[in-house]
């Protein structure tokens, strides 16, 4: 068993924790997080994005993760980026918690998201069908709020 964890944080009142879990390389990932200060009874984008740079902010992450080259999607589409992640919900509070498991999110092998960062997004993602010049991009998921380095965990 891999497991890693993303401590997210940024220039907003966006904070809390993404953890991750692999069996093996064949295995699907399971993601948990726990995530305070959004927007009450939203959805939100999260995505893990190309870089482990937080240097400049959220921005320095570069992209979403996309080793295949393929457009944005949401996380049961065929045609989606390796960290396209979807959205999440808050509460009346802001706050979300929630797990999900992901097939193409790896801990293990050449596609590894290890090193990389977890972005949780300012706006809702379309998941590649908004019809928005973004939509096949970034799915048109807003700014980035906060962000977080995965790295590997005990």
């Amino acid at each position: 068993m891999v497991k890693a964890v993303a401590t997210v944080r940024g220039d907003s009142k966006v904070s809390g924790t993404v953890t991750f879990e692999q069996a093996d390389e064949n295995s699907s990932t399971t993601i948990s997080w726990n995530l305070t200060g959004n927007d009450a009874n939203a959805q939100r984008g999260i995505h893990v994005h190309q870089f482990g740079d937080n240097t400049n902010g959220c921005t320095s992450a570069g992209p979403h993760f996309n080793p295949r080259g393929k457009n944005h999607g949401a996380p049961t589409d065929e045609e989606r980026h390796v960290g396209d992640l979807g959205n999440f919900s808050t509460d009346a509070q802001g706050n979300s918690t929630g797990t999900t498991t992901d097939k193409l999110i790896k801990l293990i092998g050449p596609d590894s998201v290890i090193g990389r960062t977890i972005v949780v997004h300012s706006g809702t993602d379309d998941l590649g069908k908004g019809g928005h010049p973004d939509s096949l991009k970034t799915g048109n998921a807003g700014l980035r709020p906060a962000c977080g380095v995965i790295g590997i965990s005990a």
